[in-house]
Order: C-alpha cells, then sequence, then structure tokens
C-alpha cells in the first residue's frame, strides 16, 4: 500500500504540467504549436527563455517535491525514490486530462536525479551541458541521462532491483523522443543553437511554417 500511494504522489504531482497550464492562460494548446511539445522546450520556443527557464525549473520542482513528500510519509522506504520519481515521468509524459498527451520528462528526471543526491545532479548536468555543446541537441540529453542514471544509483546504492526499475525510464525517453531522432536525420529538428541565433535555427526547420 505505501508504494502504490507513492506511485499515486508521484504520478498526481506529476500531472501539473506549467507548460500546458500557461499556454492555456493565453488562449491555445501547446501542443498544436511550436514543437508540439507541452514541456519548458516549447515554451521556450514560444514564450522566451524567462518562461522556459521558468517552467523547467517547476518540472524540476515538482519531481524533487513528490520523491521528498513520499520520503517524509514513508521513511526507511527502499525504493519510495525510484517508484516515486518513475511515476512522477509517467505522470507528466502522459496525464490523464490531457488525454495522455504531455511533455517529454526531462525536467523530471532532472528532478528525480536532484532528489537522490545534488552531486550527482551537478555532475550529470555538466556532462549532459557537454553532449549539447557536441550534438546541438537537447534530445540526446534525456536519452543519456535516462540511460546512465539508473546504473549510477545501482552502484551508489549497491541496489540492482532499484536500477531495474529506473531503466523503465530509457525506452520511454526513446520513445518519446523517436520523432526528435527522425527530424535530426532529416535536418529539420531545432538546434539548441537557437537560443542565440534564432533566425538561423528557424530558417533550417519547419517550425516557423507551422
Amino acid at each position: 500500500m505505501k508504494y502504490v500511494l507513492c506511485v499515486l504522489i508521484g504520478y498526481l504531482i506529476g500531472v501539473i504540467n506549467p507548460s500546458y497550464i500557461i499556454a492555456k492562460s493565453h488562449g491555445f494548446d501547446i501542443r498544436k504549436k511550436g514543437s508540439g511539445n507541452a514541456g519548458a522546450s516549447n515554451a521556450l520556443i514560444l514564450f522566451g527563455k524567462v518562461l522556459g527557464i521558468g517552467c523547467a525549473l517547476l518540472d524540476i520542482a515538482k519531481a524533487t517535491f513528490a520523491i521528498w513528500l513520499s520520503e517524509k510519509l514513508f521513511p526507511g522506504l527502499a525504493y519510495s525514490l525510484a517508484a516515486t520519481g518513475v511515476a512522477c515521468i509517467i505522470g507528466h509524459v502522459f496525464p490523464f486530462y490531457m488525454n495522455f498527451r504531455g511533455g517529454k520528462g526531462l525536467a523530471c528526471l532532472g528532478g528525480m536525479i536532484l532528489a537522490f543526491d545534488w552531486r550527482v545532479f551537478l555532475i550529470m548536468l555538466t556532462a549532459e551541458v557537454l553532449v549539447v555543446i557536441i550534438t546541438d541537441y537537447i534530445c540526446f540529453v534525456p536519452i543519456t541521462a535516462s540511460l546512465a542514471f539508473p546504473i549510477i544509483y545501482g552502484i551508489m546504492r549497491h541496489d540492482l532491483y532499484g536500477a531495474l526499475f529506473l531503466a523503465i525510464i530509457f525506452p520511454l525517453m526513446l520513445f518519446k523522443h523517436k520523432e526528435n531522432l527522425k527530424r535530426i536525420k532529416q535536418n529539420t529538428e531545432m538546434p539548441f543553437s537557437f537560443l542565440w541565433n534564432k533566425d538561423k535555427a528557424l530558417a533550417k526547420t519547419n517550425i516557423a511554417k507551422r
């Protein structure tokens, strides 16, 4: 029953989508504009850096808070982080009130890593910044991070079963980013350099024409 409650806490907090809520307050569905994603990256495209970064921070915070809440309610529960964190990501990706079409879960993954260990978060953040600089695409970050984190978790906690449970995130991230990978192959994916060279990035893609 404790694990069921952890999953419920994670999912119900995970479904709170700031990007979707902000877009609705502006009179439109964020999934119908920009990149079509109900997440911080599309908020960045549509609303600018301040709101985009704000949405990312809120998505990180909600996962961290969900795990903190579960651990406070059920201290010593072995897999509370894994159960709550995975459920929070699933809630963000498949929110019931959005017909199960939510965001892609990167920021929530970051929030789970932060709840696990802030030092691991900073190390992985540094590594993923290098991934973005080298590739110029954000979509490689959730794929590589979701592969690396279960391994790191398993080694640090000596917990094979928890690591295997966290490994559920990796195929989910691949599934949610398959269109991004396809667009990269077609040379139409929005590059990260959009942040400082917007006109060139938009000219390279079809996003500006939607």
